[in-house]
Order: structure tokens, then C-alpha cells, then sequence
């Protein structure tokens, strides 16, 4: 398959403000940097179109380059990058940006995400605001959050004038959000999920989830990935595997029917792998 033909088979979702977002991108969390500029060569070659990085993975520069040396128009790529803790509140965020550019080597993002609310520090509604004049500027063409819980999204709603487009949160079959997805729902926030597949710590091997592999001829991860598709999140799956990338987004031609959503929807147990927003204070 092309890398074209591969490109064109990803769906996008239309986030609230009109812009277009692939529905599955590709992200390098914990990739280092010399490393990031391979990894994310491989994933545009293997048709992904969004890439997802951030100030605190240190590996803008790498993944930067990638996207420079891939020949690919600017506006057919979708590039995110986070803001870091230790720079939120209104003027440090402003800077912190002009940093990320910089280091990705672009005159703008198409969407720039608050990492995390830190409650501790209190700046979250102050930080978006800073995001929302990134916005007005069109140095973003959104903006949303990540690791925001819905007691956070709703006062920053209400004391806010730009609704998130996004918020990424760690979602997977055994964390499965769902009070989380149906205030995005209400709110028009598209759901995009962190650790999709469970960072290798079980979810891939259980029986359940590999009956329905067997079933469709396809690796556990890709039934993962195609259960987040259909239950409308955008996923962001991380690999440096070549194989990997490359069978990530081979998820497009098989589905998956009421009685495989449902066994994977038995699987939710509210497990958390990273940390609980609402105490995680890092970088504050």
C-alpha cells in the first residue's frame, strides 16, 4: 500500500472549530530525541499525517527535523506539542511556546495542549488564557487540554471563552472514561487517548481481547486501536518499531461487531496506569 493511499484510508474528526484532525496519529512519548527523528520519518513513510509531542518529552527538535525532511506539505500534516508544568501561568506559557516553535522549526502548531491542570499551582485558567490569544494570533489552530478531569474542565469552560477542542487523557479497555467522554460529549471536546494499548502491561494479553484477535486475523493492538476508532476517540499509538508503526495503521479495512465491542467494553476495571490528575503536581 502507499504511503498515499494509507493517508487518504485515515479517517478525521472535526474538531469544534472546523478544523479537521486525523482520527489515529502517531505519538513519541518517551522516544528520545536522537531516536524521535527515525521514528516519526518511518510513521510519515507509513501514511501517519498527526504527529503528537510535547516540551517534556525533549524530542521537538528530532521530530521536527522529520517533519521538515518528509517533503510533505505543511498543511497536510497535523503536528501537536504540549505545554510543560513548570510554565504555566499567562506570560511563561506565551514563552514556552515561542520555545516549542523553535525547536520543531514551524511558524505554528495545529493544536498546542495545557500537559496537565496541576491543581497545586491554580494557573490552569490563566495558562489557557494565554492559549486562547496563541489561538487568536493563528499561531495554534486549536487548543485543548490534556489530563484534564471534568471538575477541571468545567470551571475552565465557565470561566473561559474558547471551549478545548481536546483534552488527551489516558484511555484504554481497562480505563475506560467514561464520564470523562460523555462531558466532551455534552461540551463538543473531541477525546483523544494516551496510552492507548495499555503500555505493554497486560491488557494486550488478555484472553478476551485475543479471542477477538483470533477471530479477525489481526494482532491484539490492532483490535485495540479499531475499538477506539469505533468508539469515536482519536488514538495516538507510540511505537519505534518499524513493523509496529506500519501495523498501527493497518486498521482500516476490518471491523469490529457488537459482540467484540461489548467483550472489550467488559474490560474496563477505572484502572489507572499513570497518574491521577487531580494529585499529580510535578513541575508545579
Amino acid at each position: 500500500m502507499s504511503t498515499d493511499s494509507t493517508a487518504s484510508t485515515v479517517p478525521s474528526v472535526i474538531l469544534n472549530n472546523g478544523v479537521a484532525m486525523p482520527q489515529l496519529g502517531f505519538g513519541v512519548w518517551q522516544v528520545p530525541d536522537d531516536e524521535a527523528e527515525k521514528a516519526v520519518a518511518t510513521a510519515l513513510e507509513a501514511g501517519y499525517r498527526s504527529i503528537d509531542t510535547a516540551a517534556i518529552y525533549e524530542n521537538e527538535r528530532g521530530t521536527g527535523k522529520a517533519v521538515a525532511a518528509s517533503g510533505i506539505p505543511r498543511e497536510e500534516l497535523f503536528v501537536t506539542t504540549k505545554l510543560w508544568n513548570s510554565e504555566q501561568g499567562y506570560d511563561s506559557a506565551l514563552r514556552a511556546f515561542d520555545a516549542s516553535l523553535e525547536r520543531l522549526g514551524l511558524d505554528h502548531v495545529d493544536l498546542y495542549l495545557i500537559h496537565w491542570p496541576v491543581p497545586a499551582k491554580d494557573a490552569y485558567v490563566d495558562t489557557y488564557r494565554a492559549l486562547e490569544k496563541i489561538l487568536a494570533d493563528g499561531r495554534a489552530r486549536a487548543i485543548g487540554v490534556s489530563n484534564f478531569l471534568p471538575e477541571h474542565l468545567e470551571r475552565l469552560t465557565a470561566e473561559t471563552s474558547v471551549v478545548p477542542a481536546v483534552n488527551q487523557i489516558e484511555l484504554h479497555p481497562q480505563l475506560a472514561q467514561a464520564e470523562s467522554r460523555a462531558l466532551h460529549a455534552r461540551l463538543g471536546i473531541a477525546t483523544e487517548a494516551w496510552s492507548p494499548l495499555g503500555q505493554g502491561r497486560g491488557l494486550l494479553d488478555v484472553p478476551a481481547l485475543l479471542a477477538v484477535a483470533r477471530k479477525h486475523d489481526r494482532t491484539a493492538a490492532q483490535v485495540v486501536l479499531r475499538w477506539h476508532l469505533q468508539t469515536g476517540n482519536v488514538v495516538i499509538p507510540k511505537s519505534v518499531t518499524p513493523s509496529r508503526i506500519r501495523e498501527n495503521i493497518a486498521v482500516f479495512d476490518f471491523e469490529l461487531d457488537a459482540e467484540d465491542m461489548a467483550a472489550l467494553a467488559a474490560l474496563d476495571e477505572g484502572k489507572r496506569l499513570g497518574p491521577n490528575p487531580g494529585e499529580f503536581n510535578v513541575g508545579a
